[in-house]
């Protein structure tokens, strides 16, 4: 799985209008609230050498919310960013440093509904090194990059469940290398995996 050929399947994807997938896809009998805050992430993949890779970041463990949990680089959408492309680029400057010259947009993900309350547009990316990263460790305790042919395997997609807030919850989930990738950020990731199977 090259930067070419999934630059290809991006170019033939066509997202249906009003498409969207969330927290709801594993847990029917919750439905996504219609006042969401919208949101988006990068979903930055780089174009090593030796292969693909996916950078994630691990959030600060003193954050109130989700600490320590693997993300994209992302946040809430700002009314000057116009799209969520902007949105995307901004907050990846802003989390982990990456600057946008070495990032090529490729395209969307379906919109994502999580039960916390976004919506939130995953905007998929090639990048390019060399590049310098610099966390801002007040939001991002660790970046690191996971084999995308190891994220993309359905051998190892799991699916688990938790209660929270005294429900039984399901969700997906990706353990890598020490890592336990969950909820959200595996989702997204099981969503690029039906786009770029076979490719």
């Amino acid at each position: 799985m090259d930067k070419t050929n999934i630059i290809r399947r991006f170019e033939d994807q066509t997202l249906a209008a009003g498409q969207m997938r969330g927290d709801h896809d594993l847990n029917p009998d919750t439905k996504p609230a219609d006042d969401l805050v919208p949101a988006a992430v990068l979903v930055p993949l780089v174009n090593r050498t030796d292969g693909v890779t996916t950078m994630l970041t691990q959030r600060a463990s003193h954050l109130a919310h989700h600490p320590r949990q693997i993300s994209f680089p992302g946040g809430h959408m700002d009314p000057g960013d116009g799209t969520p492309e902007e949105t995307a680029l901004r907050e990846t400057e802003e989390e982990v440093g990456l600057n946008r010259r070495h990032v090529e947009i490729v395209g969307r993900l379906a919109e994502y509904r999580t039960r916390t309350g976004f919506a939130v547009t995953p905007v998929v990316a090639m990048v390019e090194p060399p590049f310098d990263i610099s966390p801002d460790l007040h939001e991002v305790e660790e970046v690191f990059e996971g084999p995308l042919a190891f994220l993309m395997d359905p051998a190892n997609h799991a699916r688990h469940s938790r209660k929270i807030q005294g429900t039984m919850r399901h969700f997906h989930a990706i353990p890598y290398d020490g890592y336990f990738i969950w909820g959200a950020t595996a989702g997204m990731l099981i969503n690029l995996y039906e786009v770029l199977r076979d490719a």
